[in-house]
């Protein structure tokens, strides 16, 4: 998987370059060095990151990470901010992860919670939180204070406002099956219905977009134990 830098104009970047070697041993550290990381979200919230500027072509606003008092902190909030400019016009994309075994736990969760994300105050005091962290000489600050300005209201901001929403889960699917087929792509779709379906009942305000992401797993333990075992290496 490739993550693209986007380059603002010409050859400036608001990326500070960084060997692969080093800018992984750095995010090591920051993250997390705790023996509960099964319970932790941080592999989510890399997932989730990894997958919208790929397919999104996002690029990262602010890294949570850096606003942690201590390495096993969690940050409260969305789990991803992100923008996309699109000619000349802020789209601000605040993702959020459930980074569960379960798709029924993970969906009943993200309901639930996007519920109070999506509240008016709860919006603002987020807003606010992201004007205060982005540095005054980012060249996207001014995007920044004209999009999520005080006096704006909400429904100004909603039609620049992205949520993207990613959900993983142990599928059942995926364990039965070794190898691609047509059987296949008919069950693991109508898994991804089930979801979607329960997905639905969500009610929330119209304007807000919000872009589903299902992330089956064969089971997430593995994978959780490889990225420790990786994590641990680089952070030594």
């Amino acid at each position: 998987m490739i993550l693209k830098g986007w380059p603002l104009d010409g050859n400036q970047s608001r990326l500070t370059p960084l060997t692969p070697r080093k800018a992984l041993r750095e995010a090591a550290k920051s993250v997390y060095t705790s023996e509960k990381y099964q319970k932790r979200g941080e592999l989510g919230e890399i997932l989730l990151h990894a997958i919208i500027r790929q397919e999104f072509e996002t690029e990262p606003l602010i890294s949570k990470i850096f606003f942690k008092d201590s390495a096993n902190d969690t940050v409260k909030g969305f789990d991803a901010v992100h923008v996309v400019m699109n000619e000349g016009t802020m789209q601000l994309w605040l993702g959020e992860v459930k980074f569960y075994k379960s798709g029924t736990d993970a969906i009943s969760d993200v309901i639930g919670e996007l519920g109070v994300h999506l509240e008016n105050n709860y919006l603002r005091q987020e807003f606010t939180a992201i004007c205060h962290k982005v540095e005054k000489t980012d060249p996207l600050r001014e995007h920044v204070d004209k999009l999520l300005h005080a006096n704006r209201s909400l429904d100004e901001i909603f039609p620049e406002l992205y949520i993207p929403v990613l959900l993983t889960y142990n599928s059942a699917t995926l364990a039965k099956y070794q190898e691609f087929s047509k059987e296949y792509c008919e069950e693991i779709e109508a898994e991804f219905r089930k979801y979607y379906e329960k997905f639905q009942t969500l009610k929330l305000k119209a304007d807000v977009k919000i872009l589903l992401i299902l992330l089956p797993m064969n089971t997430k333990e593995l994978l959780v134990n490889e990225f420790d075992k990786k994590l641990k290496g680089l952070s030594l």
